[in-house]
């Protein structure tokens, strides 16, 4: 790389890096009306950290299906849901199911970053995140602040 291309290239990196506030409100503003409660920028990030932890010991359930199936059987976890789903009709049965049987859930704003997060170049409506010792700090964390949130009415 040249001189000239290695200072572009860091520019637009730095741009990239300093627009991340920006896009966490641009992703805010593109979400569904139903998605309650949303979770903070904060627990975003420790949500999306412990899913890639889940998704190394491959212990997530990913998709709308299967998540629906394995909340039906009775597995415990949190539930992460995107909230720029469309249509709304897709997902909006899950935070139901979540409170009849006390499971934790929280609405995300972005489908593309819940996917990657997972280790998937698709993006995820849906992660259930199952419990596991070689995580349960960081899982206990996000399950003690999810449920903390305020219900939607």
């Amino acid at each position: 790389m040249t001189k000239a291309k290695k200072e572009k290239a860091s520019a637009d990196g730095e741009e990239a890096a300093g627009g991340n506030e920006k896009s966490y409100q641009e992703l805010i503003a593109n979400m569904n009306p139903v998605a309650q409660p949303l979770a903070s920028r904060k627990l975003s990030k420790k949500l999306y950290k412990c899913v890639k932890k889940a998704a190394k010991v491959k212990n997530i359930r990913r998709g709308v299906k299967e998540v629906q199936k394995f909340i039906n059987k009775g597995e415990k976890g949190i539930v992460v849901l995107a909230g720029d789903t469309l249509p709304i009709d897709v997902y909006c049965h899950l935070p139901i199911m979540c409170e009849d049987r006390n499971l934790p859930y929280a609405y995300i704003p972005s489908k593309v970053d819940l996917g990657s997060s997972a280790g998937s170049k698709r993006p995820t409506c849906v992660i259930l995140i199952k419990p596991h010792e070689d995580y349960q700090d960081a899982y206990n964390e996000c399950a003690e602040e999810v449920s903390s949130l305020p219900k939607p009415v």
